[in-house]
């Protein structure tokens, strides 16, 4: 329908607010516009967007941001809309992907102010196709508090209004939190403070104080991911350096950034070759609907890598196996039909499976082995951290020739792999950080020009690699850094920056909104994420019981997807997540409000 002031709202109408006012609010109005016709036809409703960021993009994707800083996927894998590979049982409502509603080639790495503004479009739409009486508007404020009993009104207050906004409902959907400091950020923290020393805590990268990291001055970095991407584009082009080909021509303003991390390299390049032919995975093979039906069923529970990650194992092992045989049949000993028999009776990480492998895949450079893939710089050890550049260099070099080269084809079957598995891991709920951080490592590192560019810049000598298993001393002063694949060896600095995002935990979320209900005794994941129910994402209280007027979706839940926009055609977990709250809400306000439903 239309957006409108708070003032515009007509009394006694339903109400819905909605904390968060991103790609996730603007998912949900986008399913509740879809459904409504079927399950709320004729009826009025007031959304309520609480968000001081702009609706659609919100914080992370704001369109006031950097113009260097790029979008992580290529720009034909972004999508907001519905397709038929979606299990869902609302309507499928087709839409365009970045691509198409941008006109560019569907290969470009776009900006992210291209896909903020795309995000604005796609809220912009999916408003204006609510049905008539549904009314939104937004409130650019923080929320700060939710009360209001389990049978009666929800009260959420915002920030700077002495009076509450009432909802029968409420959704939490405030995406990538801030965190306060854990003990050991604390103690560095404290460190710094002492001895007049810069420390940068995690944090989205585009709002960090990087002024206060000056020119020539030796900083340590802790965490290759992408937030170290951002920090390395922020601290060089945008300080006025320039790429001349393969060469990093510096504007003097840069200081020289030290990295390491647990692994110690980068994630993985993105992959730069799409499917050309041949018959896909049909996954899921190993891990699907009913393995995960049989881990929740279990009366202990399960243990994630005693039952889960033998399955993950296999699946992905299914997938590349599955290519390589099809694609590749030269590089195998045995036929197709015999390998995938004798492979689905052997057990998952069975001696016989490793048999298997060893004898029908003669090359072990066409295996996979997913232990290794985690741990690059297992026994790698040099005597100077000279040696490690070069090391390190001629390992990014490798790994961007592998990801452009569809002669290794069988590493896309492996990203489809994990994206099914991905969207089957959603049903059970928190199961540990390290999952999402090697899903992220293998699936959704940076675009391949922004590893030349490292590359570029290690050569200039602004960046310089540190090894693995990096541990950060706060002692004599300074920062120290050591590693295990230098030993023996250190750096020392009076600048660290934590390149990644906090820890989205209850217990300590600056939201203060979150913290409330956490003081208040909601249902909490042993690692401190937010419990709602799998099937509609209604919050749990300690007992176990679903809020019948409270909703979550996002990082900060136990029930968090891939990301509030996808992949196309990859039956997103994300979408399902929105559309099965969106129909909670709709059919919950239809029988709380049947005058409204027979107006």
């Amino acid at each position: 329908m239309s957006t409108a002031t708070a003032s515009s709202t007509v009394a006694g109408t339903p109400t819905l607010v909605i904390v968060g006012a991103g790609p996730r609010a603007t998912g949900l109005i986008e399913r509740i516009a879809a459904n409504a016709p079927s399950l709320y036809a004729g009826a009025r409703l007031d959304i309520h967007l609480v968000d001081p960021y702009p609706p659609g993009p919100g914080r992370i994707w704001r369109e006031r941001q950097s113009p260097l800083l790029w979008m992580n996927s290529h720009a034909q894998d972004v999508t907001l809309f519905t397709d038929d590979t979606v299990d869902l049982a609302g309507p499928v409502r087709p839409g365009p992907a970045l691509h198409e509603w941008a006109g560019v080639d569907g290969q470009t790495f776009a900006g992210r102010r291209t896909q903020g503004a795309y995000l604005r479009w796609v809220y912009e739409t999916s408003v204006a196709a609510l049905p008539p009486g549904i009314t939104v508007h937004h409130h650019a404020r923080r929320a700060l508090r939710l009360t209001g009993p389990r049978a009666g009104r929800q009260r959420v207050w915002l920030e700077g209004r002495p009076r509450p906004l009432l909802g029968d409902l409420v959704i939490l959907a405030q995406g990538h939190l801030d965190a306060d400091p854990d003990a050991e950020q604390l103690h560095l923290a404290r460190h710094a403070r002492e001895h007049g020393l810069v420390h940068l805590p995690p944090d989205f990268t585009a709002d960090s104080d990087l002024d206060a990291l000056e020119a020539g001055q030796n900083v340590l970095v802790r965490g290759f991911g992408l937030a170290f991407v951002d920090l390395m584009v922020l601290l060089t082009e945008g300080r006025g350096g320039r790429y001349d080909g393969d060469t990093y021509v510096p504007s003097g303003r840069e200081p020289v950034l030290y990295v390491g991390s647990r692994r110690g390299v980068p994630y993985h390049s993105k992959l730069g070759y799409g499917w050309d032919d041949g018959e896909r995975p049909p996954l899921p093979r190993y891990l699907g609907p009913a393995q995960i039906d049989e881990l929740l069923a279990r009366p202990g529970g399960f243990d994630f890598v005693r039952d889960v990650w033998p399955l993950i194992e296999k699946e992905l092992g299914f997938a590349h196996y599955h290519r390589l045989f099809g694609a590749h049949p030269e590089r195998t000993a045995v036929a197709w039909h015999d390998f995938d028999e004798k492979y689905a009776a052997c057990p998952p990480g069975s001696p016989e499976l490793h048999a298997l492998v060893s004898a029908a895949v003669p090359d072990p450079a066409d295996r996979l082995d997913l232990t290794a893939l985690d741990h690059p710089l297992d026994g790698v050890r040099h005597s100077s951290y000279a040696g490690l550049q070069e090391g390190l260099r001629a390992y990014i070099t490798a790994d961007l020739t592998r990801r452009h080269d569809p002669a290794h084809s069988p590493d896309l079957a492996v990203f489809l792999g994990l994206l099914s598995v991905y969207g089957q891991l959603t049903r059970l709920g928190d199961i540990g950080p390290w999952w999402h951080g090697y899903f992220s490592y293998l699936a959704s590192g940076p675009p391949g020009p922004r590893l030349r560019q490292l590359l570029a810049l290690s050569r200039a000598g602004i960046v310089r690699f540190l090894g693995a298993d990096l541990r950060i001393e706060a002692r004599d002063g300074v920062f120290r850094a050591t590693s295990a694949t230098v030993p023996g060896q250190h750096v020392e600095a009076r600048a660290l920056v934590e390149a990644r995002l906090p820890q989205p935990t209850l217990a300590r979320t600056r939201d203060p909104l979150l913290r409330a209900l956490h003081a208040e005794g909601v249902a909490e994941t042993p690692d401190g994420l937010l419990a709602v129910d799998p099937a509609d994402g209604r919050v749990r209280d300690r007992a176990g019981s679903p809020h019948p007027r409270r909703f979550a979706l996002g990082p900060h839940t136990d029930a968090r997807g891939a990301g509030a926009f996808t992949r196309p055609r990859t039956n997103s977990p994300s979408f399902r997540q929105n559309d099965a709250t969106a129909r909670a809400v709709l059919t919950f306000l239809h029988e709380t409000f049947p005058h409204e439903a027979g107006r």
